[in-house]
């Protein structure tokens, strides 16, 4: 008997799992990633004439409840008008049975790839803002992420940034409601390995549906919800991912091309907003997200935080820094008149 290769098994796997798009206004054109419950494809709206993202179950006649996983993701996303959130276009059901949504198709990096290139620690910063505007939309909207970390978060070809993947998002309040039979989608999150060949799944685990059984990231998820403890589930614990998600970005900048950079990133500043986001009580953190992200602003700014009281070197470093160009142009006028003085009386 013979047996066939892994790559051979693949290619079978993949095969299998391509949709049949008969009866719909979409043609494939080419698959984009995999995430835990399905697969994102790249396909035309022949109607429009325009490229979308298709999101479609993995096989056909999959499990109920990861159908009514991916509705309600659209049905969330669908909620969510902001720039800063991939807009949904369309849902359905295949001829194969699958169900599926689409979505505008972005051309871009996720964050993790595209800070790799040296960038400063100021345009990351900005960056993080923009995913916390993003997030506290979703927030005053009743919907929690829940699985807010770089892989999640992508950079547009012009520089936008969108917040991705909330196929594990909570609905604060009932305005939209679940699909009936549809799996707990508070169920705890974990994380499971995924195969270091496979370069299109998402990094840092994936989600899959089970009793009691679904996959996200530690290190992102906040102490409350890896114990469980989904019915006091609030805005704090999207701020705990930030806070991670902040740390990632300080603690990634290159110390090897930008020496400046490596010593801001031990800024005790920045290191007090993400100690603050990431405390494990959820009272010691930021109550909103727009306090934490006043508080990233405020350090832009130059101006003190909320989240760590200065010392009176650390207020004088401060000043420097943000009057840098005002002092060191008086210095140098005073320096002048002093040597014209200098000179004049010799």
């Amino acid at each position: 008997m013979k047996f066939l290769s892994d790559k051979a098994m693949d290619r079978l796997r993949e095969a299998a799992e391509i949709p049949d798009l008969t009866g719909t206004r979409y043609r494939l054109l080419g698959r984009v990633a995999r995430g835990g419950m399905g697969v994102v494809y790249v396909a035309e709206d022949e109607k429009l004439e325009r490229r979308v993202a298709l999101k479609v179950l993995d096989m056909p006649g999959a499990d109920g409840d990861l159908a009514n996983r991916l509705v309600r993701e659209a049905l969330v996303l669908a909620r969510l008008e902001h720039p800063g959130i991939v807009p949904v276009h369309d849902v359905g059901t295949l001829s194969d049975g699958r169900v599926f949504y689409t979505m505008k198709f972005v051309q871009g990096q996720r964050l993790d790839k595209y800070i790799q290139p040296s960038r400063s620690t100021t345009h990351r910063l900005r960056i993080f803002l923009r995913i916390c505007d993003a997030v506290a939309f979703a927030h005053a909207h009743g919907v929690l992420h829940r699985d807010l970390k770089p892989a999640n978060i992508m950079i547009g070809s012009f520089g936008e940034v969108l917040v991705m993947d909330w196929g594990l998002a909570k609905l604060l309040n009932q305005e939209v409601r679940p699909p009936s039979g549809a799996a707990d989608p508070d169920a705890t999150i974990f994380e499971k390995p995924v195969r270091g060949d496979d370069s299109n799944r998402s990094a840092g685990g994936s989600v899959v549906t089970g009793h009691g059984t679904v996959m996200g990231t530690p290190g992102y998820m906040s102490p409350e919800q890896a114990r469980g403890d989904v019915e006091h589930l609030d805005a704090r614990s999207d701020i705990f991912s930030l806070g991670a998600l902040l740390r990632f970005l300080i603690a990634s900048v290159s110390n090897a091309s930008n020496p400046a950079a490596g010593k801001q990133r031990l800024d005790k500043a920045l290191k007090a907003i993400c100690s603050k986001a990431t405390a494990p009580n959820p009272g010691d953190r930021y109550a909103t997200l727009p306090e934490m992200a006043q508080d990233v602003s405020r350090y832009l700014d130059g101006l003190p935080i909320e989240a760590h009281r200065e010392s009176f070197i650390e207020t004088l470093t401060r000043f420097y820094r943000r009057y840098r160009f005002f002092i060191l142009l008086i210095g140098a006028y005073l320096l002048m008149r002093v040597l014209i003085l200098f000179f004049m009386h010799r």
